[in-house]
């Protein structure tokens, strides 16, 4: 006879469900906050500095630097931009790649962030889906990017919870994803010069 599973064990676990998925949809409700808060700290930062700064880029990348270091998980991204590369480069290849990376994005990003003098950023509502707390989590931030002359641009920002934070991996401006855009770049390039050799590129971009 098959014997069956203790009740209250049971009904115990499920007592505790409504509450971890309420967990879990706060903090998929944070992720939004994250990227508010990053978006009006930078803005903040520039106004009335734009001239001052488009002749200093020294200062301008600093900036930047300090309100998305803590909110970029350059790693994840790096790692799922050389998915086959990862695993055969070294850990000190791993390093300078990343932090070659990381240092394009700051560059390209602090040259965008000059360019319009009204940019907006409204985060869109949140479609949750419910799902069990776990230590690893992924939700898609929606913006809309409203631009000097009225124009709307649909920025997603993909973010990532993990050790206790959510932090941004990829930015899908317009149905372009930046990981996937690099990742058939960098592919490329690899094969063709090696994988110092792109370092050295992005080092230089």
């Amino acid at each position: 006879m098959m014997r069956s599973r203790p009740l209250f064990p049971l009904l115990a676990l499920i007592s505790l469900l409504p509450n971890a998925l309420a967990q879990s949809s706060g903090r998929a409700l944070a992720s939004h906050t994250v990227i508010q808060q990053t978006s009006d700290e930078l803005l903040e930062a520039i106004d009335g500095r734009r001239e001052e700064l488009a002749a200093n880029p020294a200062e301008l990348y600093a900036i930047v630097d300090e309100v998305l270091r803590t909110r970029f998980d350059a790693v994840y991204a790096a790692r799922l931009i050389l998915p086959r590369h990862w695993a055969k480069i070294t850990p000190e290849q791993r390093q300078n790649f990343v932090e070659a990376l990381y240092g394009s994005l700051v560059r390209r990003y602090s040259s965008g962030v000059l360019e319009h003098n009204e940019t907006r950023v409204r985060v869109t509502p949140l479609r949750l889906k419910p799902v069990p707390l776990s230590e690893e989590e992924f939700v898609t931030v929606k913006t809309l990017v409203t631009l000097d002359d009225g124009t709307e641009v649909p920025v997603h920002y993909e973010m990532r919870w993990f050790e206790n934070a959510w932090k941004i991996y990829d930015v899908n401006i317009e149905g372009r994803s930046y990981v996937f855009y690099y990742r058939g770049v960098f592919g490329q390039e690899i094969e063709a010069k090696g994988f110092d050799k792109v370092i050295e590129d992005l080092n230089a971009s």
